[in-house]
């Protein structure tokens, strides 16, 4: 029986792709049944996961493409567009984390990039593939946000684009609604990946994580991509403009954690 989460026949382009969260979310929907356009600006970077997903059944379009680039999104959509002839869902995965710097401190060149690939790349891909989808009237965006775009951490540029990015997601929702697309967002917690292995490598931070998660586990990146899935399917068909966070509970824990003397109230 065919439910409303399969999405067979249908085109997902997701950025990022050959990261932990961007993997994971490419694999998910190609369990599902989707097509699969994997987008980075080392496509070499995809080969194993295009042969992987290609050795299942798959059709899988991997072109090179920088997001930050207006001229490089657009040849990926006109490739998508004459392979495909469609485009269903956009996970807008794409992201950089810079290193934790004071504000203070941090350069322009820095700021700059990040916003450049974490905000304006998603802005880009949402504006190129959307014309498409609008085109059909019809079409799912996820884009993925950060726990740090409502939890302030040590890169202040970071937060800054994921706090933008859950901003765009209801921008896109209300003006795209009423022409058949959805948009929504997905908020990783504490999600054990490539570019987060280095806290994890070290035991103190990993239990100290750890002990901050209701859960008390990190999560991983097959969690991320089933809300993705969620989201980007119609089984999620009367949900837009919202964020699914996938924290394990950290987000909620904070006063939980305090030292209270007996009898003593958080509130």
């Amino acid at each position: 029986m065919v439910g409303p989460e399969r999405l067979d026949g249908r085109v997902s382009v997701v950025t990022g792709a050959a990261g932990g969260l961007g993997a994971a979310v490419a694999e998910r929907l190609a369990e599902l049944g989707s097509h699969l356009v994997l987008l980075e600006p080392r496509p070499k970077r995809l080969d194993d996961l295009a042969a992987r997903l290609s050795a299942g059944g798959t059709r899988v379009l991997a072109p090179a493409c920088d997001i930050a680039d207006p001229k490089a999104v657009a040849t990926a959509a006109s490739m998508v567009a004459e392979t495909f002839g469609r485009c269903d869902v956009l996970v807008n995965n794409a992201g950089i984390l810079p290193p934790a710097t004071p504000l203070e401190e941090v350069r322009l060149v820095d700021w700059d990039r990040v916003i450049g690939i974490n905000l304006r790349g998603t802005f880009l891909c949402t504006q190129a593939f959307g014309r498409a989808m609008l085109a059909a009237g019809s079409g799912s965006i996820v884009n993925i946000a950060s726990i740090a775009a409502s939890l302030p951490n040590a890169s202040g540029a970071y937060a800054a684009s994921k706090g933008a990015i859950l901003s765009l997601t209801r921008q896109t929702a209300v003006e795209w609604g009423p022409r058949g697309l959805r948009a929504n967002a997905v908020t990783p917690g504490l999600i054990r990946t490539p570019l987060s292995q280095a806290f994890y490598d070290n035991p103190v931070v990993h239990s100290a994580r750890r002990a901050a998660v209701a859960s008390r586990r990190i999560g991983t990146p097959e969690e991320v991509a089933n809300a993705v899935a969620f989201l980007a399917s119609d089984a999620a068909s009367y949900i837009n403009g919202q964020e699914i966070v996938v924290d394990g509970g950290f987000g909620r824990t904070a006063l939980a954690s305090l030292q209270l003397p007996a009898g003593a109230s958080a509130g």
